[in-house]
């Protein structure tokens, strides 16, 4: 487990799962149809839950230049600059369990926002799990 400050926010666009844990390759094959594909662009997973406490997932791809979700018709969420803890897995698909159990030790750190969220950032086979850090360990 590691500390990592994400220095600027980051627009997304996204498509919700229709459930969690199975309906995360769905929401990803459609959101890739939709996003072109071009070299540079980021690829997050935001989590979190609901008021009743249902997961709710979603696939994202960064916007490259404004007004590019609109176009795309897609909702867009941003991910705040700040503090994070983080955890990094190589190969992810042959270590999917490895997700969960990331972010069951970082969400069981003290540091740990009660109303932040769960995020994967998919970089080429592998992922970093980030959890933002309570509002007393932003910088700035």
């Amino acid at each position: 487990m590691d500390s990592f400050i994400l220095g600027e926010d980051i627009k997304v666009m996204y498509v919700t799962a229709a459930n969690f844990p199975d309906g995360i390759p769905d929401a990803f094959d459609f959101l890739n149809s939709l996003v072109p594909d071009v070299e540079g662009r980021r690829f997050f997973g935001i989590s979190a839950p609901d008021e009743s406490g249902k997961i709710i997932y979603k696939a994202a791809a960064e916007e490259l230049f404004p007004g590019e979700t609109q176009n795309l018709k897609l909702e867009s969420f941003t991910i705040k600059h700040g503090a994070y803890m983080s955890f990094y897995i190589k190969d992810y698909r042959n270590h999917i369990d490895a997700i969960k159990e990331a972010f069951e030790l970082l969400l069981g750190q003290q540091e740990a926002d009660p109303n932040g969220y769960c995020l994967e950032w998919y970089i080429g086979d592998d992922v970093k799990c980030l959890v933002p850090s309570g509002p007393e360990n932003y910088p700035g």
